[in-house]
C-alpha cells in the first residue's frame, strides 16, 4: 500500500483544507492509460470524496484515494512532497525500503 511521508501528509491536508472542504476531503491519483512502451501517467486533484472503487490511505489526518489502477502502481510506493519558496508543491515518488531481517 502507498505510504505518504510526514511532509506529504502536510501537503496534502494543506492541499485540501479549504472551507469549501467537507471532513472527508482528500487528493486523488488516478492513473491514465500509458501509451504501449510509455512511462504511466498519474493525475493528481482534490475530491471531495473517494471514488466507488478507490482505496483510502489516511496518514496523519491526510486522505489520499487511489483508483485501481493508481493504487496497483502505487502498491510499494513512497509518497513524498516539498514547497519550494515561491509556494509550488512537488510530490516525488521513491519505491518502499524492504524491511530487514
Amino acid at each position: 500500500m502507498l505510504v505518504l511521508t510526514e511532509a506529504a501528509a502536510e501537503v496534502v491536508k494543506s492541499v485540501t483544507d479549504t472551507p469549501q472542504a467537507s471532513g472527508g476531503t482528500g487528493l486523488r491519483i488516478t492513473q491514465s492509460a500509458p501509451e504501449p512502451g510509455g512511462p504511466n501517467s498519474l493525475e493528481l486533484a482534490a475530491a471531495p470524496q473517494p471514488g466507488a472503487n478507490d482505496q483510502v490511505v489516511e496518514t496523519a489526518g491526510a486522505r489520499v484515494f487511489l483508483d485501481p489502477p493508481a493504487a496497483a502502481y502505487l502498491d510499494d510506493k513512497v509518497l513524498d512532497a516539498e514547497v519550494d519558496p515561491q509556494g509550488k508543491v512537488r510530490f516525488t515518488l521513491g519505491t518502499q525500503s524492504l524491511p530487514r531481517e
